[in-house]
C-alpha cells in the first residue's frame, strides 16, 4: 500500500475530501475539497502549495558526472552552469524517449535528477565506464512546488535570499524559517513559480513556515487535480498519458522520439556521442511521421452539437487522460487528443494531441470525436501552438 510523503502529517490534516491517489508508492491529494476548483484558482490568482515528494529524484556527482549525463541525455550537460536548471529527456539507442525530467547542477561536479518513472537500474547500467556515483535520493528529500503570481512574495516573506534575482529555472540555497533549503524557479503549471527541496527531517517546519507566510497572500494547499488542468493550459506534456516510456510499450507504433512529441527543441544533435543520436539524426534528416499539437475544440459547433439533443454542453469536471481520436476533413483518422481540459481562464475547450506531421500546421482545421447520449460524433478543433496560457510573469 502507498506510504506517506515528508509532508504527509500537514497534508492529510487539510484533506477534507480523502480524496487520495498512489503516485509512484506514496499517497498524493487529488483534491483537498471535493472538487478542485479553488485550488485552480489559487495557482492561477494567488498562490498554491503542491506536495511532489514522489518525483524520482536521483544525486549524481563525481569526477565524470557531466560527461556522464551528457552522454545519456539528449542535451548536453557540460553546458550546463552552477545554480542552473535544465528540462530534457533521454532515449533508448533507437532514440525513442524513455523518460523525461529535469537536470539540476547543484556543483561543478554534482547534479540532480528528477523523473516521472523508476530510472536508477538505467543509470547504473549506463555508468559502467564513468568515475560517478549515483544515489536513489526520493525518500530523503521533500519537494514542495510553490507556484501562482503571489508565490515570490510568500517565500520572501519567509526566506532570505534574493528571489528578485533568480532567473527562469535558476535554483539557490536559501534558508526558510532557519531551515538550508534549494529552491529552484521551476514548476508544472507554466506560471510563475518554485520549488523547495528540503532534507527530510526539516518538511514539516518547512511546509509550515511557507503555509504561515502565505497566509495574507491567500495561499491554499494544491492537490494533483488542480494541477492537470494547468499543466493542460501551459501545454506540459505527462508521461503515461501524452506519450510512453519505450520501456513499456508492448508494440513499437506506441513508441516516440523527442520531435514527436515536441521535444526537439531540447536535442543538441551535434556533440559527442550520446544515445540515440545515430537515429535521431536520421529523423532530424528526413522528418518526423508525427508532431504534438495543441488543439482548440469549436466552442459554438460544440454547443449546437449538445443542442440537437435538447442538452447543454457537457464538460467533465477536471482534466481527462482517455484517448480521443482525432480525424482530417475526409473523415480519416490522422491522430488522437490525449489530454484535456476545459480551461476556465482562457474560456476555452483544449486538448493536447498527437497528430501526423502533415496536419501540425498551426490554424489547421481537424475533426475531434464527442460522444453524446452515447452517439459517437465530431466538431471541428483548430491546431494551436503551445502553451496556450503563458503569462510574462512565469519569466519575469
Amino acid at each position: 500500500m502507498p506510504i506517506g510523503t515528508p509532508f504527509h502529517p500537514r497534508t492529510s490534516e487539510l484533506c477534507t475530501s480523502l480524496f487520495y491517489k498512489d503516485w509512484a508508492g506514496y499517497y498524493t491529494v487529488c483534491s483537498y475539497d471535493t472538487c478542485h476548483e479553488r485550488e485552480y484558482y489559487a495557482l492561477r490568482n494567488a498562490a498554491g502549495l503542491i506536495d511532489v515528494s514522489p518525483l524520482f529524484k536521483y544525486e549524481v556527482y563525481g569526477k565524470d558526472a557531466a560527461a556522464f549525463l551528457s552522454r545519456v541525455m539528449v542535451k548536453d550537460i557540460n553546458k550546463l552552469k552552477v545554480g542552473r536548471c535544465t528540462y530534457l529527456c533521454w532515449c533508448d539507442d533507437h532514440g525513442k524517449v524513455l523518460d523525461d525530467g529535469t537536470v539540476s547542477r547543484l556543483d561543478d561536479t554534482y547534479f540532480r535528477i528528477t523523473a516521472a518513472e523508476p530510472t536508477f537500474s538505467w543509470l547504473m547500467r549506463q555508468s559502467r565506464r564513468f568515475d560517478v556515483t549515483i544515489e536513489d535520493s526520493t525518500d530523503k528529500i521533500g519537494t514542495l512546488s510553490l507556484q501562482g503570481p503571489n508565490s515570490r512574495d510568500i517565500l520572501k516573506n519567509v526566506g532570505d535570499t534574493d528571489l528578485d534575482g533568480l532567473r527562469y529555472f535558476g535554483l539557490t540555497n536559501a534558508k526558510l524559517d532557519g531551515v538550508d533549503v534549494i529552491i529552484s524557479r521551476t514548476g508544472y503549471t507554466g506560471d510563475l513559480g518554485y520549488e523547495v527541496w528540503v532534507e527530510r527531517e526539516q518538511a514539516l517546519n518547512v511546509y509550515d513556515a511557507i503555509m504561515a507566510g502565505g497566509r495574507d497572500h491567500r495561499i491554499q494547499p494544491v492537490g494533483l487535480d488542480a494541477m492537470d488542468v494547468t499543466r493542460i493550459e501551459a501545454g506540459y506534456i505527462m508521461n503515461g498519458v501524452d506519450y510512453f516510456s519505450s520501456n513499456t510499450c508492448l508494440i513499437e507504433s506506441r513508441k516516440s522520439t523527442p520531435y514527436e512529441i515536441g521535444l526537439g527543441w531540447t536535442v543538441d544533435l551535434d556533440r559527442d556521442p550520446f544515445i540515440g543520436q545515430d537515429a535521431l539524426k536520421a529523423e532530424k534528416a528526413n522528418g518526423s511521421v508525427w508532431a504534438s499539437v495543441g488543439l482548440v475544440y469549436d466552442w459554438p459547433a460544440f454547443e449546437r452539437l449538445f443542442d440537437e439533443f435538447g442538452l447543454p454542453p457537457q464538460l467533465p469536471g477536471g482534466a481527462w487522460r482517455s484517448p480521443i481520436p482525432v480525424y482530417n476533413k475526409k473523415g480519416l483518422q490522422v491522430g488522437q487528443a490525449t489530454s484535456g481540459a476545459w480551461s476556465a481562464i482562457l474560456k476555452d475547450n483544449l486538448a493536447l494531441a498527437t497528430v501526423k506531421s502533415a496536419y501540425a500546421k498551426p490554424g489547421t482545421i481537424l475533426q475531434i470525436e464527442v460522444t453524446v447520449e452515447f452517439e459517437r460524433r465530431r466538431v471541428p478543433a483548430i491546431v494551436t501552438k503551445t502553451p496556450f496560457f503563458d503569462p510574462p510573469r512565469k519569466k519575469a
